[in-house]
């Protein structure tokens, strides 16, 4: 990145394995190429140890696919905490239902800041699904940061 100042968009999940990260890393790749003063973090609500290594294999596919290089973001999920609500800009957390009663428990105080969208988890939708669902919704935010940049 450049030495110009970057606002934060945090994207929020479950685990913060396989829709946030996507959605990280997809988001930071698009601004990058788009010269948008943006940058993604992501976190998860409710870390599972069942999980395997740093990044779903699906996510790590569909990237790969996309030609998006992934590797700077090998690091393991990660919890949400204050501080990181409170360094963000923007907020999104992936899928209302999922993830509106995970920030109510946690962070009651914070739900005016997050967006919500609705972007099923692979207990719902295979990641063929959902992967291009998140893909048009984050494409869509960048479009929408990109029109109020101008």
């Amino acid at each position: 990145m450049s030495a110009i100042s970057h606002q934060t968009i945090l994207f929020l999940c479950t685990g913060n394995y396989y829709r946030s990260r996507f959605a990280e890393i997809y988001f930071n790749w698009h601004a990058a190429q788009n010269n948008l003063a943006w940058r993604a973090e992501s976190r998860g609500l409710a870390l599972d140890s069942a999980n395997l290594g740093h990044m779903s294999r699906y996510t790590i596919g569909h990237l790969g696919r996309l030609e998006i290089p992934f590797t700077q973001y090998e690091r393991l999920p990660q919890d949400l905490t204050v501080q990181d609500l409170e360094a963000a800009h923007h907020v999104v957390a992936v899928k209302e239902t999922e993830h509106r009663p995970l920030m109510t428990a946690r962070f009651p105080d914070w739900l005016h800041k997050v967006e919500f969208w609705q972007v099923h988890d692979i207990d719902c939708a295979s990641p063929e699904e959902a992967l291009p669902h998140l893909e048009k919704e984050v494409t869509r935010l960048l479009g929408r940061l990109s029109a109020a940049n101008q």
